[in-house]
């Protein structure tokens, strides 16, 4: 009786944890058309996945794989009890936003039988690392379980940095190939741009401790100086640096002098910083 007991109770996680994984797998593939979207519909986005440097691309796509591991730590398609489980999330996930992106990419004629190859596996792979990144957040986003949202409720400070670094790239993949980011940098004067790491700064600080977000913490009995130190300006950092990587991996930095990639820098850094500010708060 016993035996039989414990076979049924097994039979019944496993049914349990299987269901838990199909559902967020339909999770996974609605955040990857929902977050990813915009990307797969912007000009930019496919011109590059043919003229951008294939160098490029591919050290975008290995750095992709351990952010996706990261990811998939935090917010995976079921909780994980292991990095085994959190890499088999992380591939799902990839293989998630390859097919997705070349399903919608196909629906929308971009690619044809009379594609190149080069430009083929180029746009599929480039609409691939947001639709990756989409297919796991969409966990975060579109659960409804209650224990969602107690995953790793004691992360770590290193934790914390890596998923405002993922906030960062995330919305910073939207904006970085457009030709815009460069416009704007030329027309601003240096006081402009002090405005805007100002501004960046402020509105990072209010998304998370000063305004009632959903999510958002509590200063309680911590001054507000030590969050700003700790957590703000660094996320400021890490929001600059991942908009320097993705103007640099789209090229839009090429043949510019130190000044005018600094402008940018700064102007892409400012929906860095939302984005940045906002993982915090969903992730």
């Amino acid at each position: 009786m016993g035996g039989s007991g414990e076979t049924r109770a097994a039979a019944g996680e496993t049914a349990f944890r299987t269901t838990d994984f199909v559902t967020g797998l339909a999770r996974g593939i609605a955040g990857a058309l929902l977050f990813a979207l915009p990307m797969q519909m912007t000009m930019e986005m496919w011109d590059l996945g043919f003229a951008m440097d294939r160098f490029r691309l591919a050290l975008l796509l290995v750095l992709t794989v351990p952010l996706l591991i990261g990811i998939a730590h935090r917010i995976g398609f079921e909780k994980t009890v292991s990095w085994r489980e959190d890499i088999r999330d992380a591939m799902i996930a990839y293989a998630i936003g390859i097919l997705a992106s070349a399903m919608i990419l196909t629906l929308f004629k971009l690619l044809t039988p009379e594609t190149s190859e080069q430009d083929f596996l180029g746009k599929i792979a480039l609409q691939a690392v947001p639709a990756g990144i989409g297919a796991l957040l969409g966990r975060s986003q579109l659960g409804a379980d209650p224990d969602d949202a107690e995953d790793d409720p004691h992360s770590g400070y290193g934790a914390e940095l890596f998923m405002m670094a993922v906030g960062a790239l995330f919305l910073n993949l939207n904006m970085a190939p457009t030709e815009e980011m460069i416009l704007i940098s030329y027309k601003m004067t240096p006081w402009h741009a002090l405005a805007t790491i100002v501004l960046s700064i402020l509105v990072m600080h209010a998304f998370v401790y000063a305004v009632s977000f959903k999510g958002g913490h509590e200063l309680e009995d911590t001054p507000g100086w030590h969050a700003l130190i700790r957590f703000t300006l660094p996320g400021y950092v890490i929001a600059l640096l991942v908009s320097l990587y993705c103007l640099w991996s789209f090229g839009r930095l090429d043949g510019a002098g130190s000044m005018p990639a600094l402008m940018s820098t700064i102007v892409l850094g400012f929906p860095g910083a939302i984005g940045a500010a906002a993982a915090r708060l969903i992730l």
